[in-house]
């Protein structure tokens, strides 16, 4: 009786060891926590794809569920819904969802530009658009970075008509085909625009502006601070990953991803990317006090009222 006593005891030993072994492995099979990222088709997107696309996500304890929009609208309905943890979006929008009560914060600046192009040959300079037609997206970032070029220039966004197209591709395809003097645009389409002949005017870079974020809500980044942080991990390996690597290794990545034609693909040019770090207090009071002009903003909004320090102190 004792020997089957003894016995019933070490299988039921080997069972809980089983158990034991059985939970460790699915516990290390998880998959990370999920971040869900809404990006629109440029250039600011492509470390973070290429974080996704090598494991660096994963790898830092994040999987990054990555979402692109064809236009800004189409980017804040989805986030609006729930569908979002974040967007990379723009200081205008910041701006927007704040006097609408949601508090938005900026975790980060991006790595975009805008360009303003033209295929009118009588237009060679900024100053040269009064009284011309010029396509950008109202209300955001588009419409902002067009009057600070009109203001250096010289003139008003009241100097301009203005044709609203939210859509980035549409934009591209109506200045193409001669419906507008000029429009703004994020790469891929500048090089795209180029290809046909278009002619680049002014740029955020040339302004000294940039208007690009990456933004999330206070609660979702007290909820989420672990995965944004491991989020920035990877990106920076991103970022070191592209400055140690032959561009061919990863274009295929940013043509199929960004949009870019494959017949371009000698003409990319990658940007010289830096670390992830956070926004110029200067960039957030410019655009704030555009869109208190637009009146988009009626708050009295600071820079430090908007930017989280969940990564960078």
């Amino acid at each position: 009786m004792k020997k089957w006593i003894g016995l019933f005891v070490a299988l039921a030993l080997v069972s809980m060891l089983a158990v034991g072994c059985g939970s460790s492995k699915d516990s290390s099979s998880k998959e990370a926590p999920a971040l869900k990222l809404g990006l629109l088709p440029s250039i600011d997107a492509i470390p973070f794809i290429i974080a996704n696309q090598q494991g660096f996500d994963k790898k830092h304890g994040v999987t990054l569920d990555i979402q692109t929009f064809k236009s800004a609208k189409d980017r804040d309905a989805a986030f609006q819904g729930g569908q979002l943890d974040g967007i990379s979006g723009d200081l205008v929008a910041v701006a927007i969802y704040n006097q609408a009560g949601v508090k938005m914060k900026i975790t980060s600046t991006t790595f975009g530009e805008f360009q303003l192009l033209t295929g009118n040959d009588e237009i060679q300079d900024v100053k040269d658009l009064k009284g011309k037609k010029v396509i950008l997206s109202t209300n955001t970032s588009t419409e902002y970075t067009v009057a600070m070029m009109l203001k250096e220039a010289g003139l008003t966004e009241k100097d301009i008509a203005v044709t609203e197209v939210p859509q980035i591709p549409t934009r591209l395809e109506l200045l193409k085909n001669k419906q507008a003097d000029a429009a703004i645009l994020p790469e891929p389409f500048v090089t795209m625009g180029q290809a046909d002949g278009l002619r680049v005017l002014s740029s955020t870079t040339k302004l000294g502006i940039n208007p690009f974020i990456l933004g999330f809500p206070e609660d979702t980044i007290k909820a989420k601070e672990k995965e944004i942080k491991a989020m920035y991990a990877a990106y920076d390996e991103a970022v070191a990953y592209m400055k140690s690597h032959d561009k061919s290794e990863f274009m295929g990545t940013i043509i199929k991803e960004v949009g870019y034609p494959d017949s371009l693909k000698d003409q990319i040019t990658v940007p010289d990317y830096l670390p992830a770090n956070q926004v110029k207090a200067s960039d957030i009071e410019s655009a704030f006090a555009w869109a208190k002009e637009k009146g988009l903003l009626k708050k009295d909004l600071s820079p430090e009222d908007v930017i989280s320090d969940v990564v960078f102190k």
